[in-house]
């Protein structure tokens, strides 16, 4: 069998349990994954770019076949860039899949040599969002339930610091 790269995209901000979730099981799958921290211009991030790819490495370092790595412009062509034959997408409801399922099939076109792999979402971290992580903790919710402890921290004190 050929070596599987993969690909994990995402803004990851902040990397959740539920990110964490798909990647460890992802990372049993292939060969090398790669997440793939997207710069993410369309949105107003929380955390910089490089804050975020620290918490990632830092959250799996424990994984050897997992690497972090930042992107920018279409997932596609980054893919391609890295020899990747295998795109990850964590879906945690029928509405998850449908958006993807559209990307998928679009990213499809644009890499025909990419294929996408959905891996639902543990059920314990179906709530689980970015979106809503950030929206609680920046109301003053606790949200150390769904992300690790070193991201809580991180949370803490960059809420802190606004």
């Amino acid at each position: 069998m050929a070596n599987v790269i993969a690909l994990y995209p995402g803004t990851f901000d902040p990397l959740t349990l539920g990110h964490e979730d798909i990647v460890r099981r992802s990372a049993k799958l292939v060969d090398t994954l790669i997440v793939s921290v997207a710069v993410a211009h369309h949105k107003k991030t929380l955390f910089s770019l490089e804050e975020r790819m620290d918490m990632t490495r830092e959250t799996l370092k424990d994984c050897p076949n997992v690497r972090v790595e930042s992107f920018t412009g279409l997932v596609s062509e980054f893919a391609v860039s890295r020899g990747v034959s295998v795109m990850i997408r964590g879906v945690r409801s029928m509405t998850d899949f449908d958006y993807e399922f559209q990307l998928a099939g679009m990213n499809h076109r644009l890499a025909p040599g990419v294929d996408t792999i959905f891996l639902n979402t543990t059920d314990v971290f179906q709530c689980i969002s970015s979106t809503l992580v950030r929206e609680i903790a920046t109301l003053g919710g606790e949200v150390a339930q769904f992300v690790s402890p070193h991201i809580h921290k991180q949370i803490l004190e960059k809420l802190k610091a606004k």
